[in-house]
């Protein structure tokens, strides 16, 4: 059977507007199985949809959003319609599909009935506009080969997908890559190809868009590790780890032992410089520009602080039993 006969999408999004159009058109090239799923968009999104003619599900607002609850909504509805399609590819809204991926994703997860999730390079639109745009070029630059898990934009193989039963629908973060563990514990592999995938618009242009970015990114850590942090590969530990060391116990300790005992405690701040040496020269992302690399450096460890204030943010949850809420950049 033709891709087109056996692979579904399901788009989410919220007040993309234009970019929700362009998501749509490079799906609409290759794909018949649409469903987009929209949470609650006070622009024209819900026109857009109509206007491409693809199946629209609403999101129940009144029960907390979680991208993670729009994909399982989508997909229920997409498997509902077409019950005959064998894979699904996950997409957010302010991305586009890359010609060529669905043929390269498809053909490797019919080739590797051991594979359930095929992922490929996701490039930012625009990384020359701001910095922050840059750094999320870089964080989607990930190794090809055998992964440990993929990002929102995947084609998945169903059955695997249900027999995981999805992902969970209260994570506000990192729920990708929970899926993926789970996947790998059922004893399913996942592959990043080596080919472009999507391309998507960060469209970043404020410190206060990374910094809510990024302080989710510690929320959704110390989720991940809370959930699994007994199974054999210690999921997600050693990063919660290192984000209590680095953006909490480190600073916090040397400002005590400077005001206690003495004020050359100080110096373990070098300790910061240091490590973004170590990062930006010793293990370069970028080759041919050590001003990249540097200012990729600087930013995995200023991530520290607003990665704490996401763990914080998980712990107090936790200890008061409250409902997590969406931590948005956007």
């Amino acid at each position: 059977m033709k891709k087109e006969e056996l692979i579904g999408a399901v788009v989410i999004g919220r007040n993309e507007g234009e970019r929700l159009n362009d998501c749509f058109n490079s799906l609409r090239k290759e794909l018949h199985c649409i469903v987009y799923v929209d949470s609650g968009s006070t622009d024209n999104s819900v026109d857009i949809a109509e206007k491409h003619q693809v199946k629209l599900v609403r999101l129940d607002l009144s029960i907390p959003f979680t991208a993670a609850r729009a994909r399982n909504e989508g997909f229920k509805a997409l498997i509902d319609q077409f019950p005959e399609l064998k894979y699904v590819h996950f997409i957010d809204g302010d991305c586009q599909i890359v010609s060529g991926w669905l043929d390269t994703a498809f053909s490797f997860l019919e080739s590797n009935e051991t594979y359930a999730v095929g992922c490929g390079r996701r490039r930012e639109r625009f990384p020359e506009r701001t910095l922050y745009n840059r750094l999320c070029d870089i964080e989607w630059n990930t190794p090809t080969g055998d992964a440990t898990a993929c990002g929102g934009d995947a084609l998945i193989r169903i059955s695997a997908f249900s027999e995981a039963k999805g992902y969970r629908n209260d994570l506000i973060a990192g729920e990708e890559p929970e899926l993926c563990f789970r996947l790998r514990e059922n004893g399913w592999k996942i592959r990043r190809l080596d080919h472009d995938m999507t391309v998507h618009d960060a469209n970043m242009t404020h410190f206060r868009q990374w910094w809510q970015r990024t302080k989710r990114a510690g929320f959704a850590y110390s989720a991940g590790s809370h959930l699994h942090c007994k199974s054999p590969e210690r999921y997600w530990v050693k990063e919660t780890r290192s984000i209590v060391f680095w953006g909490g116990f480190l600073p916090i300790a040397s400002l005590i032992l400077s005001f206690f005992v003495n004020p050359w405690f100080l110096s373990l701040w070098l300790i910061y410089p240091t490590q973004i040496a170590k990062i930006a020269f010793i293990y370069p992302v970028d080759k041919s520009s050590r001003r990249i690399s540097l200012i990729y450096a600087c930013s995995v460890m200023l991530a520290k602080f607003p990665q704490i204030s996401g763990v914080g943010r998980f712990l107090k949850t936790q200890l008061f039993s409250e409902k997590a809420k969406l931590i948005e950049y956007k």
